[in-house]
């Protein structure tokens, strides 16, 4: 069974396996509301299929994802599930109840990774940036290539995790480490902290997942979804839903600062890329690390 959510996300089912695809990869598989959407919709099909008994999250062509789709005409496609009265606002003001509706909106599909009874591996290639880090920490395992990296560069500028997992797959000190900085988690680092299962090379990852994912189905479809639960039970135990509504909250601060906004208007002075250039050149991270 092969199917396309709108050109933007793919769903197969292999045997006892759900494989779900995005599929922009002339974008970097960019996220917009259309794959924010596909996605949640394939992991609920997943969730229903009588067959699957675990689900692979993977990117076509040379990234995983890097993060939202910031460009004018993607993000201004961006749906809001939030309508009241309201007064007419003044040139700048920002609404903090339909931001956090909006962001808000993209967490709860992206937590349907964390409630699907079935595991969810995320399988890391090229790399996971941004939002893209919101969504792929929702999966059960993580399993990297070798030479890919993953982090949330918008704790520079520009944002906060808003499904805020780091703290809670990370533990405080790294935690800490790599997003009051935002700097680059590299693939042999990501192992020994914890925050990925396994690294392959590059070429070997997709076999390697589909090895792994596929030994579920010799374990009973009820134990895993307990076991799923009871784990994930005792992360919401611990203040997991709170963080994440702080998380989504202050996301739309910071996109709401004085820096914030002189941040986004340099993009139309000097360019996207010129931005981000500047942004991360000190760290020698992410697009920088090319260049030294």
């Amino acid at each position: 069974m092969t199917k396309t959510i709108d050109q933007a996300v793919r769903y197969e089912e292999r045997g006892t396996l759900a494989v779900i695809t995005l599929n922009r990869p002339d974008k970097l598989n960019t996220l917009t509301e259309a794959m924010v959407q596909g996605l949640a919709d394939c992991i609920d099909t997943a969730t229903a299929s009588r067959e699957v008994r675990a689900v692979v999250l993977r990117g076509e062509g040379r990234v995983f994802t890097a993060g939202y789709d910031l460009t004018a005409g993607e993000y201004a496609d961006w749906s809001n599930p939030y309508g009241a009265p309201s007064v007419e606002p003044r040139p700048g003001a920002w609404d903090p109840v339909r931001d956090w509706q909006f962001m808000g909106k993209n967490v709860e599909r992206f937590m349907k990774i964390w409630h699907c009874p079935k595991p969810v591996i995320g399988q890391i290639h090229g790399f996971a940036v941004g939002g893209a880090t919101d969504m792929v920490l929702c999966c059960d395992q993580l399993f990297m290539a070798e030479d890919a990296y993953i982090g949330y560069a918008p704790s520079r500028i520009f944002g906060t995790p808003t499904t805020m997992l780091w703290i809670y797959r990370l533990g405080l000190e790294h935690a800490k480490q790599f997003l009051l900085t935002g700097e680059a988690i590299d693939a042999e680092t990501a192992l020994r902290i914890g925050l990925v299962s396994k690294v392959y090379p590059a070429a070997e990852l997709d076999a390697r997942v589909e090895e792994h994912a596929s030994r579920f189905q010799h374990i009973p479809a009820n134990q895993l979804a307990l076991n799923k639960l009871l784990i994930n039970q005792a992360f919401e135990n611990m203040g997991l839903r709170t963080t994440q509504l702080l998380g989504t909250f202050f996301d739309g601060v910071t996109r709401h600062t004085e820096e914030a906004y002189r941040w986004a208007e340099s993009f139309g002075e000097k360019g996207f890329r010129e931005v981000i250039r500047e942004r991360d050149e000190p760290w020698g991270d992410y697009g920088e690390r090319r260049r030294r």
